[in-house]
């Protein structure tokens, strides 16, 4: 060391020297990024993390003491929000952090991963993924139960001491893998994958504790959500805490709001079993018992109506007679009314037989053959006297009838009947028919025109 004195500083007055410089170079500042890592402890003091792509940086924000901060109306932060802040850059000594303390936060939309988040839940919602009819019932008691998360957190103890309380001897059947960070997802699809080949595994439960939104990352994955949708096995999605949710825990086939709320879903209470299994014992011995009962009473009352068998056989005997009787008056009244039945039948055809209608057909065919050749007769016999008569007036009215008197028809060449002699000239010919025959002449002389 040289001769000069150097200022020596601990690190309490290093942090409040560098705390002093930050709070005076930067007033309030204006800082844009995603909240995560949000937590609220009791104090009500709200805790989370700002960050971008390439960084982060711690944040508070006070609860108000009196009357409360001016805040945005019914807004509340939540994990992955992108958020727009109003703040004051300063150090926690203690730890030598610097931090931002919150003096007013607006939201800027959905953040990243919460959008990122939304969209795929949109997405797998829309193809279906997330339908009732595709979830598989959970076995009421599987022979083996399959766990896939980290084999050294709380979360696989929580698993197998309730298990162990409630059904000792479960069978589990665990696959380890990382619950967290960027491999995460492949790790959890290979353990799910191992157990599905595994013999005798009836259920999965894919467990993980609470964390921020980064943190559930692996099991918002699209293939992890894929492979359950996929799985033939029945899935139970134990994913953080109760408020939490994840991909996982749509499209698997029950969701538990905790890991230890799956093993209590996963098997039942082996005492409440044993007691239900007592009870039904104790009905059917009771059920038994009764049925015994009741029969042993069927039967004493059997034997006290059969004291004296011969009775009965006596009245067996009458009966039987009784009966004999009446099914031979029954056949013999039941064959006369067939034989009634039969000959009013008889008669019925009788009249409905076609051989009397063809009899009186032939005989008014007969007799309309007699009536039509009567009348044919008749009819011709009047049509010839008429035609007699008529002949013998046409007779009276004919030229030839005339002719038949001497007379004749005198016809020019042309055919004109002459009625006069004036109509004719010397040398001209005419024709004369007779009642028989005709000849012809030459007009010598006319006269008395």
């Amino acid at each position: 060391m040289d001769g000069q004195m150097k200022e020596i500083l601990t690190v309490s007055q290093l942090n409040d020297n560098i705390k002093d410089l930050l709070e005076q170079a930067f007033g309030s500042v204006w800082v844009e990024g995603e909240v995560s890592n949000l937590r609220r402890p009791q104090s009500g003091h709200t805790y989370f993390t700002l960050k971008d792509d390439k960084s982060q940086i711690r944040a508070v924000y006070f609860k108000p003491f009196g009357k409360p901060k001016s805040r945005p109306a019914d807004f509340e932060l939540e994990e992955g929000m992108s958020v727009l802040c109003r703040a004051r850059l300063s150090v926690y000594p203690p730890r030598g952090e610097y931090q931002l303390i919150m003096e007013a936060v607006e939201p800027r939309g959905i953040g990243a991963l919460q959008k990122a988040f939304e969209q795929l839940k949109a997405k797998l919602a829309s193809e279906g993924l997330f339908d009732e009819r595709f979830k598989k019932k959970i076995p009421f008691l599987p022979r083996k139960i399959g766990v896939v998360t980290s084999p050294t957190g709380a979360v696989i103890k929580d698993i197998l001491h309730i298990t162990g309380r409630r059904f000792p001897g479960a069978d589990i059947l665990i696959a380890p893998c990382r619950v967290q960070g960027t491999e995460a997802a492949e790790e959890i699809i290979q353990g799910l994958r191992k157990l599905q080949a595994a013999a005798g595994v009836d259920v999965i439960i894919l467990a993980r504790g609470g964390g921020s939104l980064e943190d559930m990352a692996p099991f918002n994955s699209e293939a992890l959500a894929r492979e359950i949708f996929s799985s033939p096995i029945p899935v139970i999605s134990a994913v953080g805490h109760e408020t939490d949710f994840t991909i996982c825990d749509f499209v698997a086939d029950l969701r538990a709001p905790t890991p230890s709320a799956a093993a209590e879903l996963v098997v039942p209470e082996r005492s409440a079993l044993l007691a239900i299994i007592a009870n039904l014992q104790q009905r059917i011995s009771a059920g038994y018992g009764r049925y015994y009962a009741d029969r042993q009473r069927c039967l004493a009352g059997l034997q006290e109506r059969f004291k004296d068998p011969r009775r009965l056989l006596a009245d067996a005997r009458i009966h039987l007679d009784n009966l004999l009787e009446s099914m031979q008056r029954a056949m013999i009244q039941r064959r006369e009314n067939i034989c009634n039945n039969l000959q009013k039948l008889e008669m019925a055809l009788m009249h409905l037989s076609p051989a009397g209608a063809v009899r009186e057909k032939r005989i008014l065919i007969n007799n309309l053959r007699k009536d039509t050749l009567s009348g044919w007769k008749r009819y011709l016999a009047a049509r010839l006297e008429q035609l007699r008569k008529n002949s013998a007036l046409l007779d009276t009215l004919s030229p030839l009838g005339v002719l038949q008197r001497g007379y004749s028809i005198t016809r020019k060449p042309g055919g004109e009947i002459v009625r006069s002699a004036g109509v004719l000239t010397k040398n001209e010919e005419v024709s004369i028919q007779l009642a028989k025959g005709g000849f012809c002449a030459r007009v010598e002389k006319t006269y008395g025109e």
